[in-house]
């Protein structure tokens, strides 16, 4: 609602020569009644049945551009009739853009409340996830410009602006806030908008994220993704026989000459000696520096596959494509590549940007109950370093995240990777701000070298690692107990351990003293200062101590 998405649409209709129509309009037209009127009589049970009905109606037509209602998308067949008949344009902005757009504005039943705000964080939380399963194309609208937004979605929709039938007459400032839908009917091919894209900014390093379902088997993303005429799938022994033959087909399809690596799978195995299988393989079949890496699968892969790619003959062309809730949202994203030593996890690697991340959200029908949680920590991780709105949405929805819901997963992996993006584009090797999101990472490596890689998943350790760093916060006076105790609770719903393993206290302070954030022997945490921003500091020992001995005992 307030989005300016009339305008917006009114201006893409004459550049694509097609008709423009308002779904609200439209019910006002059919009626002789006012939106608010209808919603005060009948009720919005009663007006959504009407728009539904209109949204059928207009959508069976072609060559039009639709505006719908804000709320439209909350009945499920418009949400399935819009994404079957056309492709959906979804403009995101801030609630303070919607807000000042919508202050003066009398005709919003769903607005005239005493608090709006609150009323549109609400109505955002609820929205945001349908929205998001839904959008074909993403376009954030901080720039207060018709034509330039306009001309925006005309280059996602694969056009030329300079092309189009007609030229945006109407150029005035705007300001557009996020929820507003758009839908253009079956004049422009939906086959090829059927995810969600984000975008790393970092210049000439710059990369695509594509989230959606059956990326796998889209033959043109993997076309245009791979310039070379090779590709060497990397992945393991898990993941291999439920994809790999697939996204060879996919990738044979689309002319490639495929060589395929596979390795043992587990934590453990992210050594030197399998670094080493990725080059014997890729030397055996003589790749040459135009052959592009994919790796396919969870974070070791990622990691073992990034750091191949970032070595071999200086450097060749990356592919990430994450199975595992984790990679999705954290490890393929921000271009850490690396493998383990025994006495510190991710110590030798390098930063190497892929040409574009690809998740297949599909694949994660077939992860397992523990590894669902172990990436549930990082989205929680997004959540308690920056954006409370986030970890908000995430303790109300975690029941939909571990039953896999789509809508829900689609959302937490988008803002994840949302989050992360803008932090790498700010700070890529991590210079300072990129440092917050290793939240509960000292605890958490220390966890993982403590026990072992692999007997603890890296997720697991990482959740436990929140937990203790909210304690060491509560400690030091940065957070309150009932802030410590929420993200404790919300650790322990996602499935993950909220009470540490006893390693000693000198193996404890031994492990964290190998930390990449580390100085001059100085150990460094991430620390909440309140929940949702993070800082970097140094820690007394003897409030440290308490924490290790408090976290060993019972939940923090």
């Amino acid at each position: 609602m307030g989005s300016g998405k009339t305008t917006v649409g009114r201006a893409l209709a004459r550049k694509l020569n097609k008709r423009f129509i308002d779904s609200d309009h439209e019910i006002e037209a059919r009626t002789g009644a006012s939106i608010p009127v209808i919603f005060e009589v009948e009720g919005e049970a009663a007006f959504r049945q009407r728009e539904a009905e209109v949204i059928s109606d207009l959508t069976a037509l072609d060559d039009i551009v639709l505006a719908t209602g804000g709320g439209a998308i909350l009945n499920e067949a418009s949400r399935a009739m819009l994404a079957e008949r056309g492709t959906v344009i979804y403009l995101r902005a801030s609630i303070n853009s919607i807000l000042h757009r919508t202050s003066h504005d009398k005709n919003r039943p769903l607005l005239q409340g005493p608090d709006p705000r609150r009323r549109l964080e609400e109505l955002s939380r609820q929205r945001e996830p349908m929205y998001a399963a839904i959008a074909d194309i993403v376009i954030d609208t901080g720039r207060p410009n018709v034509q330039f937004l306009v001309n925006t979605i005309l280059t996602q929709l694969g056009l030329s602006p300079a092309r189009c039938a007609d030229t945006v007459m109407n150029p005035e400032p705007m300001s557009i806030p996020v929820l507003p839908l758009m839908s253009v009917a079956p004049g422009v091919s939906h086959a090829h908008f059927a995810s969600v894209r984000l975008q790393v900014d970092l210049g000439a390093r710059s990369y695509p994220i594509t989230i959606g379902t059956g990326l796998l088997d889209d033959v043109e993303l993997l076309r245009q993704h791979v310039q070379g005429e090779r590709a060497a799938v990397v992945t393991n022994t898990v993941v291999a026989p439920l994809y790999l033959e697939r996204l060879t087909r996919s990738l044979v399809a689309a002319g490639k000459q495929v060589t395929t690596i596979v390795l043992p799978d587990g934590e453990e195995e992210k050594t030197w000696p399998n670094l080493m299988k990725i080059f014997d393989g890729l030397l055996t079949d003589k790749c040459d520096r135009k052959t592009t890496l994919i790796a396919l699968g969870g974070g070791v892969v990622g990691d073992m596959t990034g750091f191949a790619a970032a070595s071999y003959m200086r450097g060749v062309p990356l592919i990430q494509i994450p199975t595992t809730l984790l990679s999705q949202v954290d490890s393929s994203v921000g271009g850490k590549t690396g493998i383990n030593h025994p006495l510190g996890k991710n110590m030798i690697g390098a930063f190497y940007q892929p040409q574009t991340v690809i998740a297949d959200t599909a694949t994660l029908d077939t992860l397992p109950a523990r590894e669902l949680s172990a990436g549930l920590a990082e989205v929680i991780k997004h959540g308690a370093i920056i954006d409370t709105v986030f970890l908000d949405w995430i303790e109300a929805n975690m029941g939909a995240l571990l039953a896999k819901d789509p809508v829900a997963l689609t959302h937490a992996i988008r803002r994840s990777c949302e989050i992360k993006a803008d932090i790498v584009r700010q700070d890529e090797r991590e210079a300072g701000l990129r440092a917050i999101l290793n939240f509960g990472h000292t605890f958490a490596h220390a966890i993982e070298a403590g026990l072992g890689y692999g007997t603890w998943l890296h997720g697991e350790a990482v959740g436990c690692g929140m937990v203790m760093a909210a304690d060491l916060s509560c400690r030091l006076g940065l957070i309150d107990v009932v802030a410590k105790d929420r993200l404790t609770r919300i650790v322990g719903a996602a499935g993950l351990p909220v009470i540490a393993p006893d390693l000693g206290l000198a193996t404890w302070l031994e492990l964290m003293q190998v930390d990449k954030k580390n100085e001059g022997g100085a150990i460094k945490f991430i620390l909440l200062q309140p929940l949702g921003k993070a800082l970097i500091r140094n820690v007394p020992d003897s409030i440290l101590a308490q924490t290790l001995h408090a976290c060993v005992q019972r939940a923090c």
